[in-house]
């Protein structure tokens, strides 16, 4: 069986940008901020107040649409 870690590949996506986006109360905001870490310019890590993981995955009114739109817009010219 093999094992994927993303932690070892982020040089396949760095240098592209990345954007990490986490909950304050998320569960899973460590490993976020360790590939934060690892990733290569540019690279940002928006953490999004009063969120958890999965809070992220449909309540609208989380979901940082604004950085999202910003972040895209800049990046994929």
């Amino acid at each position: 069986m093999t094992l994927f870690s993303s932690f070892e590949h982020l040089d396949w996506m760095s240098p592209r940008p990345v954007l990490f986006i986490t909950g304050d109360h998320a569960h899973s905001r460590i490993f976020s901020e360790h590939a934060f870490k690892k990733a290569s310019e540019p690279k940002e890590l928006f953490v999004v107040p009063n969120a958890g993981h999965v809070d992220l995955y449909d309540r609208v009114e989380v979901i940082p649409w604004k950085k999202l739109t910003a972040f895209f817009t800049e990046h994929l010219k």
